[in-house]
């Protein structure tokens, strides 16, 4: 890749990872719920998950699957199913602070999380369509570059919605003002769906 095109997938990074979306509802889901230490093993998840994704995506799995039509309208369709029950899970979450003995999502359910996220899928394809020069060495190559340079970017600007969550944590000071922030968060998350779906 060269110098012009590194910082523009670099910008692109950018704007993937520090805009709204599923997997930063979650996170600051995540932070409000448990604080920022108990959830960066979901920070960690969330751009594993998608590096790892970047990557399949960028070296092939991407027009396999789009060529697909039934395994892209099912994908769609679990897609929608999964955030919906995720959405609820955070609405209906009982927290009560950082000191709760609230579970958070962890490493795998993060990590796991990205595929079946629409925005990851449609930031992948995206960058496979735009990012991918045949004429700059493998596919291989450039799909590590690609989901390495992905994870470096991603990582402080993920961090940025783990860390508002735990922020407004602390102004949640009651069981009802937290309850109330989940049910906006799982709300959100919902509307998330209608975007894809529609």
């Amino acid at each position: 890749m060269t110098r012009e095109q590194i910082l523009a997938f670099v910008g692109f990074s950018i704007v993937v990872a520090g805009t709204s979306g599923p997997s930063n509802a979650l996170l600051t889901a995540t932070g409000a719920n448990v604080g920022v230490v108990r959830g960066l093993p979901a920070l960690v998840g969330v751009v594993a998950g998608m590096a790892v994704l970047m990557f399949l995506v960028v070296f092939g799995l991407g027009s396999v699957i789009q060529e697909q039509l039934m395994v892209l309208t099912a994908l769609k369709w679990m897609a929608a199913a999964f955030l919906l029950w995720l959405a609820w899970k955070i609405a209906t979450a009982r927290g009560t602070g950082v000191d709760s003995d609230a579970r958070p999502i962890g490493f795998v359910g993060a990590a796991a999380f990205q595929w079946i996220n629409p925005k990851s899928w449609l930031a992948c394809t995206s960058a496979a369509a735009a990012f991918l020069d045949q004429s700059r060495g493998s596919p291989q190559v450039q799909a590590v570059t690609l989901a390495l340079l992905f994870a470096l970017v991603a990582l402080p600007c993920c961090f940025v919605w783990l860390a508002f969550g735990a922020v407004v944590q602390r102004a949640l000071r009651s069981e009802r003002a937290l309850r109330t922030f989940n049910i906006v968060m799982g709300v959100l998350l919902a509307a998330s769906v209608a975007l894809f779906i529609m």
